[in-house]
């Protein structure tokens, strides 16, 4: 089966899907979009005008029971994530779940234990490891460039005033932490391999029970971090790796060729500055096609529960002051 693709099925017509997951494994190599569940016909035909052969089912049990299908992307409201995951891989497919994948550090245990009975591959859809910037900054922390590492900051801001929007719906599991705050935080420990030790300090505030700013502060081995999120300002997205030899700064780290274009800017004390550029690349295709080689290959993954649980830890630590 190794040379054979990966056959996708979407759970959901969400938009996010349409706009990008969805091209995404239409266009991926070794992958094939083969089946969408939606209970709308308009939906789905939104779908089928860029990819006319694929399935259309009236549910998700009905997409779960197709035996034509090799793997899901759940692309549900939060609160929805780990019952369909662990549901997609009881019936036998494999799992790329938006993130956040869970509510809390405990429904990501539930889903770790059903992926390792089933042992299926289910993972967070965290496409900015699968970014070749990502993976830049990573060697440029790792090799010395940027010196000892003494601080780390980050910054994630939207404006959606829209009541009506999951992002502001409690009890779907909105609020800006678990839509943006896993990129702040878990950026940070992806990029430097370290976990935090504690909680420095958290301000968060709340409206209708979602929280639209938070901004918080861990302290890690060797280098504090310090992040704020928001759902309620101008758009804006940075994240500087600050060391003893150089400001390793990351301008559009999240949505590159959404919000920018994806580059790297290490400023050396001398005031020289060198900017690498990273045009052109979408990290949803690369996503996909990594799922695929971990499937069909047995690659290593690059983002794995074990890792999404621990920035799940770090939101669960931030909730908790609220």
């Amino acid at each position: 089966m190794t040379d054979q693709p990966v056959r996708w099925g979407i759970l959901g017509a969400a938009r996010f899907a349409r706009q990008h997951m969805a091209p995404a494994i239409h266009a991926a190599e070794g992958a094939e979009l083969a089946a969408l569940a939606t209970s709308s016909a308009e939906k789905f035909a939104e779908f089928a005008a860029f990819a006319p052969g694929i399935t259309h089912h009236t549910s998700y049990d009905d997409l779960l029971g197709d035996p034509n299908i090799d793997a899901v992307y759940i692309p549900l409201p939060n609160h929805l994530h780990v019952d369909w995951a662990i549901k997609a891989l009881e019936a036998g497919k494999h799992v790329l779940c938006e993130k956040p994948v869970g509510m809390d550090v405990a429904q990501i245990d539930r889903l770790i234990a059903v992926r390792d009975q089933t042992g299926l591959l289910a993972a967070e859809a965290y496409m900015i490891v699968h970014h070749p910037q990502w993976q830049r900054a990573k060697e440029l922390v790792a090799d010395g460039t940027v010196g000892e590492l003494c601080h780390v900051n980050a910054a994630f801001t939207f404006r959606n005033l829209d009541q009506g929007n999951i992002r502001n719906q409690a009890e779907k599991g909105g609020g800006g932490l678990r839509d943006i705050g896993v990129y702040t935080l878990g950026s940070a420990r992806w990029a430097t391999g370290q976990e935090p030790e504690r909680l420095s300090h958290a301000r968060v505030q709340m409206e209708h029970g979602v929280d639209v700013f938070a901004d918080v502060g861990f302290d890690f081995p060797g280098f504090t971090y310090q992040g704020f999120t928001s759902i309620r300002m101008a758009n804006r997205q940075e994240v500087h790796f600050h060391g003893t030899e150089a400001l390793l700064t990351l301008t559009c780290p999240f949505n590159a060729n959404v919000f920018d274009q994806a580059e790297l800017h290490i400023k050396r004390p001398d005031g020289s500055t060198t900017v690498e550029r990273f045009a052109g690349v979408n990290q949803y295709v690369l996503q996909v096609q990594n799922f695929g080689r971990t499937i069909r290959q047995g690659a290593p993954y690059p983002w794995t529960l074990e890792q999404a649980r621990g920035t799940q830890a770090m939101l669960d630590q931030i909730l908790a002051t609220v």
